[in-house]
């Protein structure tokens, strides 16, 4: 779905505060309340907009500990990666998921309170994955930067010729 102008700012502006109202989101943006929302629910309806969340402080629920677990299965059949993704789909310690290309087969990070509940997350979670034949935990020290908002693709030429002003020829 290409992007104009108006609806990049909708896009930035509702990834850094979910929870703005619709008139301060079209007085920010230069719409109408109805045309702003119009927009937002297009943006929603075409699945651009996912869903709206709270974000936790994760030092204040006692989940201070980054920890990143390389993954390798013993077979890369579709069996074995079905069972193991619908196993970490199934567990809520691990916070994300990711398939690599590379040495390990999957990248999961879990948020531990520290390293006890992270031995109790690896010895009755981790452990019992099905077709695990190898991990490796790293721990982070600290985290520099995390965000959940996403850079939003620049205008392409063509998008912005047909948003200026004036007569085309």
């Amino acid at each position: 779905m290409p992007f104009d102008r108006i609806d990049r700012h909708i896009l930035t502006l509702l990834q850094s505060d979910g929870r703005i109202s619709n008139s301060e989101l079209a007085d920010a943006v230069g719409l109408s309340p109805s045309a702003c929302l119009r927009r937002v629910r297009a943006l929603e309806d075409a699945g651009v907009i996912d869903r709206y969340v709270a974000l936790l402080n994760q030092d204040r629920i006692g989940r201070r500990m980054d920890i990143f677990v390389e993954i390798s299965l013993n077979s890369q059949s579709n069996e074995v990666l079905t069972a193991f993704e619908q196993a970490v789909a199934q567990s809520p310690e691990i916070m994300e998921c990711y398939l690599m290309a590379g040495d390990a087969d999957y990248m999961l990070r879990i948020a531990a309170a520290d390293p006890t509940h992270f031995e109790h997350i690896h010895r009755d979670h981790l452990a019992r994955l099905p077709g695990v034949s190898r991990m490796r935990s790293s721990f982070a020290i600290r985290t520099i930067t995390r965000s959940t908002a996403f850079p939003l693709p620049a205008p392409s030429r063509e998008q912005q010729r047909d948003a200026a002003p004036g007569p085309r020829a």
